[in-house]
This record gives structure tokens, C-alpha cells and sequence, in this order.
């Protein structure tokens, strides 16, 4: 089942630059909130902090609490490999590895998490990763075409079935569905909505009306001024930021008075 997650006091620094100030807020399990704001506020920055996705640069650093079911991700015990493989993380642009054919690409994270897999078990969750995405009617009589002969929509649901095939608790997205048509934006809304059944979903979004349909909880971000780190305004239920925010700047975003 899906994993809570606690962020308490996260201060986000590109080298001596604070990028991000002071974010407090919970994510409930099993559901999927919405991280929207301008651009330039720090959304994506935090989504990659919750998979330590933010630390593989150099001179970039956190300061403060991400708590996994109550364990701190950024512990010295803790390995990095196990926080991916828990958490889960689908980017702005499709990504399925060039050189692999779809069933590859969707079985990758398992031959590169674990040893000396049957090629039973490949085949049942190849499989089973491409029907939870949504693909695997699609796909099913050309497994070995390449990733990249799909279309956009159908590649971005193939590195959602990559992401869900090692089984995370979290799957954090940001902007998956910018770059897509009309009909695979719904696709990929779709997928999230019935994947909420069994994961925690954290979505980076520009799109107003993709969040009020799709999210349970909505965070806002905003800047005080140019050159200010990006903050956390408010987070409640969607429903609630979309129709009586407790910030005016929210009700001003969300209204379309700037952003």
C-alpha cells in the first residue's frame, strides 16, 4: 500500500543559494495531491528532494526532515537505492531507454534492482506493469518493437509501467502529461486515478484543471519577491484551494489574477 510522508522544516539549497524555504506539509497515502504554482517556485525542486533525486549534482544539499512512514529518507544508514526503488519518479519528457525494446524498458528496473530473474517472472511482470499502465492492449503483439517507436502519450504510460514495475509505494510525477495531446493527457490521468487505489501519488502540474479533476490534496507554491526562495503557501483538500483558499494568493493563482 501507499507510504505517508512527512516533510517538516525542508530547506533546499542549489550551492550557497536557498532555493527553497522552510516547506512543512504531510502527504497522505493513497492519494494523489497536486503541486502547482508559477514556474520558478521550487515545485519540482521539492518532488526530486522526496526521492533524493535533488543530491546527485554536486554542492546541492537539504536541510530539514523527509519522513517515509516516520523513517528519514536522508538517514547515513539509509540507502539511496532502496529510497528510488520505494519511491518511484516519472519526468516532464518520456524517457524509455533508447536501445531497449518495450518489454525491455518495462521489466529494467527489476534486472537492475535484482539478481538472476526468471524469465517467468519477467514475462509476468512485464506484463502485468503494462496492463496497470494502461499499454498492454496496445502493445502486447509488439513487445519487441523499440520503447521509442511508440507515440508520446504511449511512452510516457511505458515509463510509468518501467516506474511501477519494481512495486513503489510513491510515485512522484512532474509534468507528465505537458508535453502530450488531449486524448493521452486523459490516458494519463486515467492511470493515476486507478493507481491511487495502491500507491501515493505526488503530481507537479501547470494545468489548473488538471488538478482540480485529479488530486485529493493540492499544495500551493509562490515566491514573496524575485530572488526570494520559493515557499509552501497552503496545502488542503482540493476542493477547499479551488473554492475558499485560506491565502489570498492562493484565491489570486487559482483565479488566474497572475502565474
Amino acid at each position: 500500500m501507499g507510504k505517508r510522508i512527512d516533510i517538516q522544516n525542508l530547506k533546499i539549497y542549489y550551492d550557497n543559494f536557498l532555493a527553497v524555504a522552510n516547506v512543512n506539509m504531510r502527504i497522505e497515502p493513497c492519494r494523489i495531491t497536486a503541486l502547482i504554482g508559477p514556474s520558478g517556485t521550487g515545485k519540482s525542486t521539492v518532488l526530486r528532494a522526496l526521492n533524493r533525486l535533488h543530491e546527485i549534482p554536486p554542492r546541492r544539499r537539504i536541510e530539514g526532515t523527509v519522513l517515509l512512514d516516520g523513517q528519514d529518507i536522508y538517514a547515513p544508514e539509509i540507502d539511496v537505492n532502496d529510497v528510488r526503488r520505494t519511491i518511484g519518479m516519472v519526468f516532464q519528457q518520456p524517457n524509455p531507454f533508447p536501445t531497449m525494446s518495450i518489454y525491455q524498458n518495462a521489466v529494467a528496473g527489476l534486472i537492475l534492482s535484482q539478481d538472476h530473474v526468471s524469465k517467468k517472472i519477467l514475462d509476468e511482470v512485464a506484463e502485468d506493469s503494462l496492463r496497470r499502465a494502461n499499454l498492454w492492449d496496445e502493445v502486447k503483439d509488439r513487445l519487441k518493437a523499440p520503447g521509442t517507436s511508440l507515440s508520446g502519450g504511449q511512452q510516457q504510460r511505458l515509463c510509468i509501467a518501467r516506474a511501477i514495475a519494481v512495486r513503489p509505494q510513491v510515485l512522484l510525477l512532474d509534468e507528465p502529461a505537458s508535453a502530450l495531446d488531449p486524448n493521452s493527457t486523459l490516458a494519463i490521468e486515467d492511470l493515476m486515478s486507478s493507481l491511487k487505489k495502491e500507491i501515493t501519488i505526488v503530481i507537479v502540474t501547470h494545468n489548473m484543471e488538471q488538478a482540480a479533476r485529479i488530486s485529493d490534496r493540492t499544495a500551493f507554491f509562490n515566491l514573496a519577491a524575485t530572488g526570494q526562495p520559493g515557499e509552501l503557501v497552503e496545502i488542503d483538500e482540493t476542493e477547499k484551494i479551488f473554492t475558499r483558499p485560506a491565502d489570498p494568493r492562493t484565491n489570486d493563482y487559482v483565479s488566474g489574477r497572475f502565474g
